[in-house]
Order: C-alpha cells, then structure tokens, then sequence
C-alpha cells in the first residue's frame, strides 16, 4: 500500500506532522509512505527514514509533478494541510483522501467574537485522527527531527560552551516581541546568548548583539537544520509561537514561549514538552486572539500582547536552570 501525506507549509506545521510519519512506518509494516512538500522546506524532512519518498513542489512544477504521481497509484492521501490545492492533488490523482479538521469554525469564533468552543487538542493528534484510517495510534514518542551527519556550522562560528537559543524571528510581526523587547530581556539574563533567525531577522539580530556583550547574531548565517543544530546544543530555548519553538521540542529542550496575538489554547503548544515548557503570555486582554495566524502590526495600535509581557518572570526562571 502507497499512502501520500501532504502538508505544503511550513516549518512548525510540517515538523508537528512527524509523529504521524512514524506511527505510520512502524505500526503499518506493509504501508510504503510518500511525503508531498514544497521543495523550500525539503531540508526539513529529507534525513527522515520512515519516509519512502519525498515529492517536492516548485512555483512551476505542479503539472509535471502530477502526471508522474499518477503512475504512483497512490492507495490513499492523507491530507494535512487541507486546502484548496491539497483538493485541486485528490481530483488530479482521484485517490481516496482523508484530511485533518483544521477548525476553522471555532478559531474564528474565538478571534472574532471571542466565544471559545475550541477542542483541547493538540494539533498532533488532530493529525493522527486524520491517519485513523488506518489503524495509527500515538505512540507517545513526540516529534521527530533528524539532521544528516554532515550537517555542520561554518567554521568561523565557535559557539559558547553553554549558551541560551533565542529565536527572534515569527512568520508575523503581531507573534514577535518587537526587537527593543528583545535586546531588553538578553540584558537581563546573565549566560551567553545565541540568537537565530532568517534574513529578514539579520538588522534585529544584529542591533540586539550590538546592545548586548553576551550576545551571538547568526541571523540570516544558518539554513533551517544548521538553526536545529544550535537549538540541539542549547541548554534552553526562548521563541516565539513559531517553527523554531516546535524544532526545540522535538529535541525536549526547555522551552521558554513567548506568545503575543496567538494562544495555546489553538493546540499548537510545544508537544510533549511537559513540565520543560514554559508558557508566557499577557492575560486579560479583551482582544486577543486577534487572528489564529497573525498580522504584520497590531490592529488595535497598542500591541499590549507583546509590550506588557514580564521580561524579569523570563528571565528570573531562566536563571534558575542550570545550563552548564
């Protein structure tokens, strides 16, 4: 049997899938699994060893692509992405389709009316619900990132021995602490930082390096496994609700999340973090959640969810991990 998981984007989302990847390889032995991504995001899922085959898309391959998926026979699609393209794939290739329930009915209650009749599900195993169809149970194992062997750091990078992982950037600024926030909290922790971001975080990363003796800039200096990488070595991460903080779960790091115009309770906290997740946000705020993905500035002009966080509560727990 040929099963064909689509999930096109992004970083966090495709990572959040791996359980289902897993599940799948060691609970169907007779299943051969292909995975459907875009080719940006290949890094991400191409030293996985339960997948058979991974189908990348490009701007302009999509018909190519689908005539020789065709010849595939795919038995079923598993569809975790669950848009209008992932159906345009189930016409084109007419094979049986199961797809995730992404809630869209609830989430935009909750953002726009703020009536909150979400689920407390995580989005893993909304996932694993959409592979019910053959049998996967959660295995409890959590999620999953392999870098290859050769993965490595350029040579002029000499990391800390001990340092914290702060991840700065966020797909929206409304998910971002803005970036005198975050030079403010690198002054207040006392170990070495090592922030990482892509190049659009380059200016930010570097401002807050500029500001803070204790600080390493490597944004914009990293592919998205040599980022893994850093985040691996890291006694401890701080992120935003991004891909990077769901990367740091997979390698069970403590995580320090700081969330702004997204909440939890959408079911994408880190998974399996337990008691290594730390959780911040500002609570009481009549308009948040603003949006279930984000803005690229506050709606309302204040940005209170951001501005009003407790820098010192962040950094006085940080403080108290030992990251030696």
């Amino acid at each position: 049997m040929k099963v064909l998981i689509v999930r096109f984007s992004s970083i966090g989302d495709i990572v959040l899938t791996t359980p289902v990847i897993r599940c799948m390889h060691n609970q169907k032995k007779d299943v051969e699994i292909h995975y459907f991504t875009k080719s940006s995001y290949r890094s991400i899922l191409e030293n996985n060893p339960y997948i058979h085959k991974l189908w990348l898309l490009d701007d302009n391959n999509w018909d190519d692509l689908i005539a020789i998926m065709k010849e595939e026979k795919f038995s079923k699609i598993i569809d975790l992405h669950n848009n209008l393209r992932t159906l345009k794939l189930q016409l084109a290739l007419g094979v049986h389709t199961y797809r995730v329930n992404k809630i869209n009915i609830q989430k935009w209650l909750y953002t726009n009316l703020k009536i909150n009749l979400l689920p407390k599900v995580h989005i893993v195993d909304r996932y694993l619900q959409a592979a019910g169809v053959l049998r996967v149970q959660n295995d409890g194992q959590g999620l999953d990132y392999f870098i290859s062997d050769d993965t490595a750091l350029q040579e002029e990078i000499n990391l800390p021995s001990a340092y914290i992982c702060m991840a700065i950037g966020g797909q929206h600024e409304t998910k971002k602490l803005p970036t005198t926030k975050l030079s403010e909290l690198c002054r207040k922790i006392s170990q070495s930082v090592v922030l990482i971001g892509g190049p659009e975080d380059t200016a930010a990363g570097e401002f807050i390096a500029g500001s803070n003796p204790n600080v390493m800039n490597l944004c914009g200096k990293l592919s998205i496994s040599q980022s893994a990488l850093v985040i691996q070595r890291s006694g401890a991460v701080i992120t935003h609700d991004t891909g990077m903080m769901h990367i740091a779960a997979a390698y069970e790091k403590h995580i320090f999340s700081i969330w702004g115009n997204t909440v939890p309770r959408f079911g994408m906290t880190p998974y399996k973090a337990g008691d290594k997740s730390h959780i911040f946000e500002v609570e009481g705020l009549s308009c948040r959640p603003c949006s279930k993905i984000g803005f690229e500035k506050c709606p309302n002009g204040h940005f209170k969810c951001m501005m009003n966080q407790d820098l010192d509560a962040i950094s006085e727990r940080l403080e108290r991990l030992d990251i030696g």
